[in-house]
């Protein structure tokens, strides 16, 4: 793990996660110090500065979007954590939580002098039962400390809906009502949890921001790729040899990262795909394998960095049943609020299990093009617009997975 540069996973495995005492003696809450001794258009230009851009798939720029709350006259604001780690094959933000809670709160208290606000929330997935009890360890023993100042966190915990990963949907949450999306704009920065500015970021992305303060944008911005600096957590998984996790710089590649970091394909197979960013994230081929792994990159591929995940796929995978249980993920997850990703996840569903029992025609492969690049577009949240990724960028690059299986 030499290639490795660690700045979100600095304290992992170094510090005691339920002891502020050592994170406090690794560096931690100086960067808070001296983020309260600037002033807050300064503070906010200094992560500007950095390009620090979301860590959670948007790609947003951190600085910017800190800019708008900031802007935005109001008698309360708000900064939320992006906990809801829905991906499967992602558990970065579960390792960050789990080994390094501080990082996040302090993160978030930057975040929250910078724009004025004295209230956070950590919203954090049903199945992180046990992460809930780390992070709500960590704020007393924050609040006991005092290093909080008058910022207080919250920890609330989602119930299992995939899309309250949407920021407006994570909102409507917290509000108390149903897990659904909302229509943008207005954006949360402006009119966000009860109807008031907020900031919503994730986890990786609070947790680079001490070390930003302390270091200086200027540091951030010159590591990895120009355009999406900084470094990257991946979790690798799939059909690869070294099944883990780590954290590098946003110029590496995705041949570096399968096949120097990962061991190269399991069991002496050949590789044939790998899919990063997630369930909504598009199929990978190896002729794409010198791609960076940085948001623009990606995008360029018609791929999506997305939340970090890395999951290969060797020569023995048939795409098709790979993306029909994808498919049937997305037609459960949607929450039914738009028509378009209401109908378009059920009957990309339909269309792509007609193929895989052998009764698909031409047509059918025609047809789920057309439907793709309507939902890409039409639906109203991330979810819908992400969901036909898969299908089309394995119709683009193994297209004869689906061929074999027409009539």
């Amino acid at each position: 793990m030499a290639e490795e540069m660690r700045i979100v996973l600095r304290n992992y495995g170094k510090i005691d996660p339920l002891n502020i005492d050592e994170y406090i003696a690794a560096g931690g809450y100086k960067a808070l110090e001296k983020a309260k001794g600037m002033n807050q258009i300064d503070l906010i230009e200094e992560v500007k500065k950095s390009n620090l851009r979301g860590r959670g798939g948007a790609g947003f720029n951190c600085g910017q979007k800190w800019f708008f709350a900031y802007q935005t006259n109001a008698d309360q604001k708000y900064v939320v954590c992006n906990a809801d780690e829905g991906e499967p094959g992602t558990y970065k933000d579960r390792l960050i939580m789990q080994g390094d809670p501080q990082s996040v709160l302090e993160g978030m208290a930057v975040c929250g002098y910078a724009i004025g606000a004295n209230k956070g929330f950590i919203y954090c997935r049903g199945e992180y039962p046990y992460v809930v009890d780390i992070l709500n360890q960590a704020i007393d023993q924050a609040k006991a400390k005092g290093v909080l100042g008058d910022f207080d966190i919250e920890v609330r915990m989602g119930a299992g809906a995939y899309v309250c990963g949407e920021e407006t949907a994570l909102i409507e949450s917290i509000e108390g009502h149903r897990g659904e999306p909302r229509f943008k704009p207005p954006f949360p920065g402006v009119e966000g949890l009860w109807g008031k500015p907020t900031i919503i970021n994730n986890v990786e992305t609070f947790a680079n921001i001490p070390v930003i303060v302390d270091k200086g944008g200027d540091w951030y911005a010159a590591i990895g790729a120009p355009s999406y600096p900084g470094t990257k957590v991946l979790t690798l998984t799939g059909d690869v040899n070294n099944k883990t996790f780590f954290e590098v710089p946003t110029s590496t590649t995705i041949r570096e990262v399968v096949y120097g970091l990962g061991g190269g394909v399991a069991g002496g197979k050949k590789f044939k795909a790998v899919q990063i960013g997630g369930t909504s994230g598009g199929f990978i081929p190896e002729s794409l394998l010198d791609t960076a792994i940085s948001f623009d990159a990606m995008s360029a591929i018609g791929a999506t960095l997305g939340s970090g995940a890395v999951f290969v796929m060797d020569e023995s995978r048939d795409m098709v049943d790979v993306v029909a249980e994808i498919t049937r993920f997305f037609e459960h997850e949607s929450c039914g609020k738009c028509a378009p990703c209401r109908e378009g996840t059920a009957r990309m569903n339909e269309l792509v299990g007609k193929i895989k029992d052998g009764k698909g025609s031409a047509a059918d492969i025609a047809l789920l093009k057309k439907l793709g690049g309507v939902m890409s577009i039409a639906c109203l949240c991330g979810l819908g617009q992400a969901a036909p990724a898969p299908v089309l960028t394995t119709l683009g690059h193994f297209a004869a997975d689906y061929e074999d299986k027409l009539v």
